[in-house]
């Protein structure tokens, strides 16, 4: 699966303040270059949302609970547009939408698949002509997951020690050196087997921020 982030202001989210917990606001924009060498074209989510048998999951942070529903899903010429409700006495929920009003969280990101023909390769873009949607999460990461993944795999690729492993952990990651030190043996049992170099970056970039945001509930 995979993953796009947008940014609040981005987002352009709106709150109603009669409905508590209810936003609004774009999970996807069309026509633009991600970070990925991606470009959305409209039409991507038109068969994604029309046809769809299971709603689309509202997530915290792709892998934690769900913490609401999304009401409405569908595209206009800008993107795609979505109205959502958080889950009203739901212990998660409450914090999300008070970090969302605050602005202390970074924005929406859609978890999605490519189906086979669903994309077309021009030059050094990749244009996703159809898009099957399977979350939409309010995720707390402070950039782009590709060029974070992008970042770390670069850093990845030359290391010679573990020292340098660690450090990669404490720049990128955000990671204290106890931390860092603690992590070393799970990032080098990830880098085994014969998967390829995206993959095992992927995995790794998922472990750390996973544990990074386990460390800092802790904190």
């Amino acid at each position: 699966m995979e993953r796009k982030n947008l940014s609040l202001g981005e987002f352009e989210i709106k709150f109603d303040e009669a409905r508590k917990g209810f936003f609004s606001g774009y999970a996807s924009k069309f026509n633009g270059v991600d970070s990925y060498g991606d470009t959305i074209v409209p039409g991507a989510y038109a068969k994604t949302v029309s046809e769809r048998e299971r709603p689309i999951a509202m997530r915290w942070n792709h892998t934690g609970p769900v913490i609401g529903k999304w009401l409405k899903a569908e595209e206009d010429e800008h993107g795609l547009y979505v109205e959502g409700e958080l889950t009203p006495g739901h212990s998660v929920a409450s914090d999300v939408y008070a970090l969302m009003k605050h602005g202390a969280v970074n924005g929406l990101s859609i978890g999605y698949r490519i189906p086979a023909g669903g994309s077309e390769k021009k030059g050094d873009v990749r244009l996703l002509k159809q898009i099957d949607l399977v979350e939409i999460s309010v995720v707390e990461s402070p950039a782009d997951l590709n060029a974070l993944i992008g970042d770390v795999k670069s850093s990845i690729s030359g290391a010679e020690s573990l020292k340098d492993i660690e450090a990669l952990l404490r720049d990128a990651g955000g990671f204290s050196r106890a931390d860092a030190t603690a992590l070393v043996a799970r990032i080098k049992s990830l880098s085994r087997g014969e998967r390829d170099d995206e993959t095992k970056a992927s995995e790794l970039f998922g472990a750390l921020h996973a544990l990074h945001t386990q460390i800092t509930a802790r904190t």
